[in-house]
């Protein structure tokens, strides 16, 4: 879209500016800058009053800068390279987030010096609800790039400045960012604008490609020699030609909305299906293919992709990214040490499943509501892997680049619970933080906020947690003003949380609202792919060597309970692989000793069915006709008892307890 620019000596505008209190001389007039200017006056902005310049909270600098680290690090060296330009008419250049707080400045001119006069420095913000009319906030109402000369700008004391900015937008068309070059309006370039909007569209560019760096992409222009520039257009597709998403010069060559995209495969797009795109691409000779278009359009096109991207993933994660935290839904190993900080890995949704019936439809259910704003409540014993499932979620969602925020209901002490979550301003209490602390609910904003143990929450706060969810504000401790929040809900809990409801110990408006789905980590003795996890875990644990599990080991750990679950299963894997050294076999000896001791008092084998009555002898007691059936059960599953509890529907410690009493 061309830059929204003006014009000057407007009659009607001159009348508009001593409405506004402004001197009545030239003045734009094009509608845009009008309507800006009567925004600022709705929110009471005055425009001779000087701005609030003091720095902001460093907390609050802090989350924002860690919120935008990718799209920072996408756009440093296009920040270098446009600072560089526009230096010799004494202009800086600025990247700030979708909410306008400048990110980073950059200047190679003595502009700088001038800017801190009206607070152009990182970490303030330039909404147009704090600077009134300019480049940046306006280009955030309009999401299309602005120019804003002079005095146009509504607040007097940036009259001295001319600014044009140019939004930065994601696969979604969603505004991540603005990128603004400022200036003394007596030496501001008219082509500055143009550099700003090339540059913008050249950070989408890098963002795209890295988010779907994993992916395939198709590259496209209506010119073949503007292949490869920051005018083409690029479509990210799976293998199967499903349609990621585009950039905004894909969409605009195409014709198409963001939306209506998602909902297309290549086939309708371009009237070919995936496989008869991949062969023409496969003999053009690496010259541009050309295409015939949904926008009617020819365009030329180059298909790209990293051919070693799944290998290469996972050489680069085997060392801090295991089976366990991959496959199996449950805490951090290492082939060498134990990773400092499991939190920090990244993992998909599909790769937890390892082969159990009951995770694969877990898995599939949470596919269907990701995104869909739907609240979700994992349930399951200590030590399923709840957290490691509710980061698997926020990792597939389009949330995955905002912030993943866990906090612990019942590790923190119900005092300071409150705290941690709204956050508190300065002074709320004794021995809070100068300057305040922002809550989790606020770190989390735009991401994942993960609510663990919730059944443990207080009965007081969850009253207040409801009215934030339902609101989608929050108040901080001793603090009057509230402040958006948009999050998406993710808890978890090994309590029954209907029990409590029952009990009145848990609030069910809370409950219903928390529970758009609820989804139930089977534990441990539940999952039918033991032997997959533990042959797994080895084989991450010491990937030089051929590690096996002894096959009567294995037999013991299909029937032993696993209290402890995963967690349980860890700790034992990764004491055998130590203990085992350089053998290529684990046995029972190889094991902790009060593991040992808990596996010795499994029944060595199944009680004979001889001479037991069948269940459908007379006379038979039931505890008779009870063993003879889990027996029978048991056999036609080859002795594994997770299968026999499933076609039994009776629990394994049950099996185990009944076996146990016949030996």
């Amino acid at each position: 879209m061309p830059f929204k620019n003006a014009a000057v000596d407007s009659r009607s505008l001159q009348l508009a500016r001593r409405g506004y209190g402004l001197p009545a001389r030239s003045a734009p007039a094009v509608p845009f800058i009008l309507e800006s200017h009567a925004r600022c006056e709705y929110l009471g902005l005055k425009p001779f009053e000087s701005c609030d310049y003091s720095a902001p909270l460093q907390a609050d600098f802090r989350i924002a800068l860690e919120r935008n680290a990718r799209l920072i690090a996408q756009a440093n060296s296009v920040l270098t390279i446009l600072s560089k330009s526009v230096s010799d008419f004494g202009s800086m250049v600025a990247l700030t987030d979708g909410d306008g707080t400048i990110l980073r400045t950059m200047s190679q001119s003595t502009f700088i010096e001038q800017a801190e006069r009206v607070a152009l420095r990182p970490g303030v913000s330039w909404a147009e609800s704090s600077k009134g009319t300019n480049a940046v906030g306006t280009a955030l109402i309009l999401e299309s790039d602005v120019c804003v000369c002079g005095d146009e700008h509504y607040l007097q004391s940036n009259h001295f400045l001319t600014c044009a900015a140019s939004p930065i937008l994601d696969h979604f068309g969603h505004v991540i960012g603005v990128l603004d070059a400022t200036g003394d309006t007596r030496s501001f370039h008219r082509h500055t604008a143009a550099l700003v909007a090339m540059s913008a569209r050249t950070i989408e560019n890098n963002w795209f490609r890295d988010k779907f760096r994993q992916a395939r992409q198709l590259h496209f222009h209506v010119m073949a020699e503007l292949l490869g520039t920051a005018e083409e257009g690029i479509i990210a597709f799976d293998d199967s030609g499903k349609v990621l998403g585009a950039n905004r010069e894909g969409l605009r060559t195409l014709a198409i909305s963001a939306s209506e995209l998602r909902y297309k495969g290549l086939h309708e797009i371009f009237a070919l299906s995936f496989g008869e795109i991949m062969d023409k691409w496969r003999y053009s000779t690496n010259t541009p293919l050309k295409l015939h278009a949904i926008c009617g359009q020819d365009i030329f096109v180059r298909i790209s992709w990293n051919e070693g991207a799944a290998f290469s993933r996972t050489v680069h994660t085997s060392c801090v990214e295991t089976v366990a935290e991959r496959l199996t839904l449950a805490p951090t190993l290492s082939s060498t040490k134990m990773p400092a900080s499991p939190t920090k890995v990244i993992y998909e949704l599909d790769e937890l499943d390892s082969g159990d019936a009951q995770v694969r439809t877990l898995i599939g259910k949470l596919r269907q509501v990701i995104d869909k704003d739907i609240s979700i409540l994992i349930m399951g014993e200590t030590g399923t892997g709840k957290e490691w499932l509710a980061k698997a979620i926020h990792q597939f969602s389009q949330r995955r680049d905002r912030p993943f925020v866990a906090i612990n209901c019942a590790s923190i002490p119900e005092q300071l619970i409150e705290s941690e979550l709204f956050g508190y301003e300065e002074g709320a209490f004794t021995g809070a933080k100068r300057k305040g602390s922002v809550g989790k609910l606020l770190q989390a904003n735009g991401g994942t906020l993960f609510l663990d143990e919730i059944g443990d929450m207080p009965l007081a706060l969850q009253a207040r947690l409801l009215r934030v969810l339902q609101e989608r504000k929050v108040v901080p401790l001793g603090g009057r003003l509230a402040s958006d929040i948009d999050v998406n809900l993710i808890c978890a809990t090994h309590r029954n949380l209907r029990d409590m409801m029952a009990q009145r110990s848990f609030r069910d408006d809370l409950y219903y609202r928390i529970n758009g789905i609820s989804v139930k980590v089977p534990r441990l003795r539940d999952r039918s792919d033991m032997a997959a996890l533990c042959q797994r875990l080895l084989n991450e644990l010491s990937p030089q060597r051929d590690l096996r599990l002894q096959p009567q080991l294995m037999d013991k750990f299909l029937r032993y309970a696993w209290p402890g679950n995963l967690r349980q299963l860890n700790n034992v894997m990764r004491t055998a692989v130590i203990m085992a050294g350089d053998e290529h076999e684990i046995g029972e000896d190889h094991l902790p000793d009060d593991f040992q001791e808990e596996l010795a008092e499994l029944p060595e084998r199944l009680p004979e069915r001889s001479g037991l009555a069948s269940p459908s002898s007379p006379g038979a007691s039931l505890e008779q006709v009870e063993l003879a059936t889990i027996l029978g059960v048991l056999e036609a599953c080859s002795g594994n008892v997770s299968s026999a509890s499933k076609r039994l529907n009776i629990s394994r410690n049950t099996i185990y307890r009944r076996l146990k009493a016949a030996a």
